[in-house]
């Protein structure tokens, strides 16, 4: 019973920073677990009772946080808890083994490596779910992570790790220098970030902005109704200030499958030029949109389509439109959903079964291969992300490398319904702010559309679930790249290394007691 408690414990330590709470309590929520690692001895038997604690912590502590992806698909929460839940099985039990047979430092340094490792892998592999890196859970607590501008979210992995590791050791083996040793790691960071953050300043000059959420249900979107949407997007538009340099429509605003090359000769896209010519002259209008690229057989991707004896694929993009038309330059996006928009070409018919039906079109869809930045009329680069996007410090960074001054995330993301889904994706994009030291508009389809400055402070107004209107900020314009930028995952790259020669340590460590040259 006790292990037990200490299991629902660790959950609720866990849980709070992806439910709309401050994710400090972080910094204890695995002290339940090292407890009950140390509880057991070396033995095999005791090895599969720690393995049964871990994995039933993990998977609440998943459960717990991505439950509303229920009301998209039954199959989504299950199957994020078992890829989530395995990669932290991994790093966990890699460490409770360790601890039994090598020094303890080795584990702790395998714990800390291994972990954030893993969660590295979660932002570079096929299967790709980066929702629970550690440090995600301070999207409420920024201004105590304002170092992510040079350590990204894999800083607050590595804080919360050390904190518990030395927060554990220091209830586990009482002693003055321990305690201090645990009080130093949990509000150091803390006071060097306050005082980062009292020190930066949001830049002098700014950009208009305008956001638009047309507030359409998700589930009816992709059932037909095109002209009814562009109408309602232009009332929107005739709404925004005139002295607007970007106005921002959601994901997939456009409903429309538009060939990427003809894109000029769309007379449905002739409104929105005419609109803007009217009410905001030097506006620049980047929405999502549904378009399509054709093939000869030659030259066609592996993601492509066939309908007869064409070619095609379908992507999931933005594109511009100006006073003088539609602007050529088409963003892909680069970073899908796994099982909604990316299924791996080799098992896609096998587990076909488990591709979630979110509208639109399902399975594997284009994948976007470069950045892009769109420039207004006063010469602002704007970085155009798309939804998923916005997990991804690193691959986020790629638009400020590409010379974006303000980032905008285009968004669609109401198929789970007014839960806590939608308000972690728009507090998650706080973090990116940070990191990236670029001001951000939110533009979603419904919940939650709004600003976020330099420090990654929430400024002007919001709008929330199921609110339709029109919003707009003057967002600071930053050319500075912060470290992070130009160095992206560094820490995720050196967990690699540090997880490898640690295993490399230990299985030498073991040959060497084996033959009696350690005691």
């Amino acid at each position: 019973m006790r292990r037990l408690g200490a299991v629902a414990l660790s959950v609720v330590l866990l849980a709070p920073g992806w439910l709309g709470l401050s994710g400090l309590s972080l910094l204890v929520g695995f002290v339940p677990l090292l407890w009950i690692s140390a509880s057991y001895d070396a033995s095999r038997k005791s090895w599969w009772r720690v393995f049964f604690w871990a994995l039933l912590s993990f998977a609440g502590w998943n459960l717990s946080t991505v439950w509303w992806i229920w009301n998209a698909t039954p199959v989504g929460p299950i199957a994020a808890t078992l890829a989530s839940s395995f990669w932290n099985m991994v790093a966990f039990m890699g460490f409770h083994t360790v601890s039994k047979k090598a020094p303890k430092p080795l584990a702790y340094t395998l714990l800390v490596a291994g972990w954030i490792a893993t969660e590295y892998w979660y932002t570079v592999g096929d299967f790709s779910w980066p929702w629970l890196i550690l440090g995600n859970g301070f999207s409420h607590d920024v201004r105590l992570v304002q170092w992510y501008e040079y350590t990204g979210v894999f800083g607050g992995s590595l804080w919360v790790l050390l904190s518990n590791i030395l927060i554990f050791e220091a209830w586990h083996q009482r002693s003055s220098w321990r305690v201090t040793r645990a009080l130093l790691a949990v509000f150091l960071p803390m006071l060097l970030s306050l005082a980062i953050f009292f020190q930066t300043e949001n830049p002098a000059q700014s950009v208009r902005v305008a956001a638009l959420q047309p507030n359409v249900d998700c589930y009816e979107k992709f059932a037909g109704g095109d002209e009814w949407q562009e109408q309602n997007l232009l009332q929107l538009l005739s709404e925004v200030p005139s002295d607007a340099d970007f106005v921002l429509a959601p994901e997939t605003a456009l409903t429309r499958h538009l060939d990427e090359q003809n894109l000029s000769r769309y007379p449905h896209l002739i409104p929105f030029s005419d609109t803007l010519r009217r009410y905001a002259p030097q506006a620049l209008f980047v929405t999502g949109a549904n378009t399509l690229r054709y093939y000869t057989p030659g030259n066609r991707t592996e993601t492509a389509r066939h309908y007869g004896t064409v070619w095609y694929d379908h992507f999931n993009s933005v594109v511009a439109i100006d006073t003088l038309g539609v602007r050529p330059e088409v963003y892909h996006k680069g970073r899908l959903v796994i099982g909604v928009e990316n299924t791996p070409t080799w098992i896609f018919e096998a587990l076909d079964f488990l591709v979630i039906d979110l509208g639109g079109v399902l399975g594997q869809i284009g994948i976007g291969r470069e950045r892009l930045v769109y420039e207004s009329t006063s010469g602002v680069k704007v970085g155009p992300a798309i939804c998923y996007e916005g997990l991804y410090g690193d691959f986020f960074g790629g638009f400020v490398r590409q010379g974006a001054e303000v980032m905008c995330i285009v968004s669609n993301d109401g198929w789970w319904g007014d839960t806590p889904g939608y308000e972690h994706l728009f507090s998650i994009s706080r973090l990116r702010a940070v990191e990236h030291r670029r001001a951000i508009a939110r533009s979603a389809n419904t919940g939650r559309s709004g600003f976020i400055d330099c420090r990654g402070e929430v400024v002007g107004e919001t709008l929330g679930w199921e609110e339709r209107g029109v919003i707009s900020y003057d967002l600071p314009v930053n050319h500075e790249q912060t470290f992070y930028t130009r160095y992206g995952d560094l820490l995720g790259r050196v967990a690699q290394l540090v997880m490898g020669l640690s295993w490399l340590y230990f299985l030498a460590y073991r040959t060497r007691r084996k033959n009696y040259f350690v005691e």
